[in-house]
């Protein structure tokens, strides 16, 4: 079975959780026996993992048709994209794209990021998506997220092939509930031309069929996992005086921030020997950080930025707690890899991975008091941390991405009319 995929980002490089879950989710189907994906996104940087699957940049594909010598191309993008499918690939352009501005290969200069003309490059890869529709061979496609439903809608427009779209969130998470009618209507036109739609928990499907209004046999439920960790073991807890507890995230207010500040204010004010970090960036960070000095604490708060890589496990690993305060979360990766080098986990009820986890502590993001004494408990009590730290280990080593990928190829095959 050959599948199309459109992502927006893949790891290494990524700014979110939709890179993480794209790759291992890849990575888990690639291990059914006839399973092929060709996996497109905006511009990889070409040290990205194919050994599973193979990876389109859509800034390698020629929209508009450019006379180029074979000598060109090689030295222009050899380096990424052999030649010769970058001249089959020019055979597919079937449109006039001309209105869009290209280089001299034909191709568009994606910035592989979430720009400001973000709309822009999301139409702009429409274009890219009706030259591989007519192009490449493939089954059923895949879209992941909203920046790809219109590239599968038109792809499905042209090859006649099912579309399945994956909801790794909706605007109504990402804005609590101030939704952008653009992104609105882009994610509604796509749930509506999708064959079947997938979401990462039954919290993402409730909000699909309420606020998006799609029938409850559209939509189907497949939770995210984890990768495992090879080298779990490497990662070793440094003998410190004071606990750390930890916030890793983007800083914004999806992810509830200040409800973390506000929680270890109030856990300062029963024990000192604790610090409290907050990993990441955002657009609430100078707020974040305002907060905090003005609660009193800034000498046991640190802000280490952005952390990528091996970077996130060492945080993770040297942490006595994490917790993830999220006010909507589709799903949440990040308590999962917490487990996975043993840290106990405080979540809110109000994310996804709250549905399949059972060794964590969950309160509502908006109990302080709640969150607080959870902290309080494990940084004070060994056995509670034992127990979280042994049983969570155990639970999430259990969570594979190839047992999601087999609920993936069912509705594949549901789809195909296998």
């Amino acid at each position: 079975m050959k599948a199309l995929m459109f992502g927006w980002e893949f790891p290494p490089h990524i700014l979110g959780g939709l890179g993480t879950a794209s790759y291992g989710l890849t990575k888990g189907m690639s291990e059914q026996e006839d399973m092929e994906i060709t996996f497109v996104i905006p511009r990889p940087q070409g040290d990205e993992d194919q050994s599973f699957l193979k990876i389109i940049g859509a800034n390698n594909v020629p929209v508009v048709w450019k006379e180029n010598s074979r000598e060109h191309v090689q030295n222009r993008i050899g380096w990424i994209m052999n030649p010769d499918e970058y001249f089959n690939l020019r055979n597919g352009i079937k449109y006039d794209f001309r209105r869009i501005h290209t280089n001299d290969l034909g191709c568009i200069d994606f910035s592989g990021k979430y720009p400001e003309n973000l709309i822009e490059e999301i139409s702009n890869y429409e274009a890219v998506a009706s030259v591989l529709a007519h192009q490449i061979e493939f089954d059923v496609i895949h879209s992941h997220d909203w920046l790809t439903y219109p590239a599968g809608r038109f792809a499905k427009q042209i090859s006649g092939k099912p579309l399945v779209i994956h909801v790794h969130a909706t605007d109504f998470d990402r804005s609590r509930g101030k939704v952008n009618p653009t992104v609105y209507k882009i994610e509604k036109d796509g749930m509506d031309a999708a064959d079947h739609i997938m979401t990462v928990s039954n919290l993402t499907r409730r909000t699909v069929i309420e606020k998006y209004h799609q029938h409850p046999n559209k939509v189907t439920t497949v939770h995210n996992a984890v990768e495992p960790l090879e080298d779990a073991d490497s990662f070793v807890k440094k003998e410190r005086k004071d606990k750390v507890v930890t916030f890793l995230g983007r800083i914004t207010m999806q992810k509830g921030p200040e409800y973390f500040v506000e929680a270890a204010h109030r856990v300062i004010q029963k024990t000192k020997n604790v610090r409290f970090v907050m990993a990441g960036s955002g657009d609430m960070m100078n707020a974040m950080i305002e907060l905090v000095a003005a609660r009193g604490i800034a000498d046991r708060f640190h802000f280490p930025g952005f952390l990528r890589g091996r970077a996130v496990h060492e945080m993770l690993a040297q942490s006595d707690v994490y917790i993830m305060p999220s006010v909507s979360e589709p799903f949440g990766i990040s308590p999962l890899e917490a487990m996975q080098v043993g840290t106990p986990s405080i979540i809110s009820y109000q994310s996804g991975c709250a549905e399949i986890l059972t060794h964590v502590i969950k309160t509502d993001y908006w109990d302080i008091e709640a969150m607080a004494n959870a902290i309080y408990s494990i940084v004070t009590y060994p056995s509670m941390y034992k127990s979280l730290h042994e049983l969570g280990l155990e639970e999430v080593n259990n969570i594979k991405w190839y047992d999601a990928g087999l609920k993936v190829r069912a509705i594949y095959e549901k789809v195909m009319g296998i």
